[in-house]
């Protein structure tokens, strides 16, 4: 049996990971600047970017940003209650990783690869590391 593999364009996958980015943005209540640094972009791009008929393309770098945030939110929802799930990503934190900062800005500050140990860090705390 042959099954037809859906082929997305470029442009429907910026869209929709932008949409779900702005979605965890807006739920963990996070400004403009943080959004926009989180996601690598500049305040007026990221103003841009979070408008449905956004035209725009986002780097590699951009959409690995944007999937390891989601996946960061997805581990927090289901690791955590709701309010300590939307609240932990802005909250100072004493964890290995953050030295009593918040884990959006050394997120922030140390871009994907901090990213991404973020995500590793809250895998393993559900046990799938």
């Amino acid at each position: 049996m042959y099954v037809a593999e859906k082929i997305r364009e470029p442009a429907q996958i910026n869209a929709v990971a932008l949409k779900a980015y702005a979605r965890v943005a807006d739920a963990w209540g996070l400004s403009l600047k943080e959004a926009a640094g989180l996601a690598d972009m500049s305040e007026s791009t990221w103003k841009r970017a979070k408008k449905p008929d956004f035209a725009g393309e986002l780097t590699k770098d951009q959409l690995l940003r944007l999937s390891a945030v989601i996946g960061i939110y997805k581990s927090l929802e289901l690791y955590f209650s709701e309010p300590l799930a939307r609240g932990w990503f802005t909250r100072p934190n004493t964890g290995p990783l953050f030295g009593g900062n918040r884990p959006v800005d050394t997120a922030i500050d140390g871009g994907l690869p901090q990213i991404m140990a973020v995500r590793t860090y809250l895998d393993a705390l559900r046990g799938g590391a």
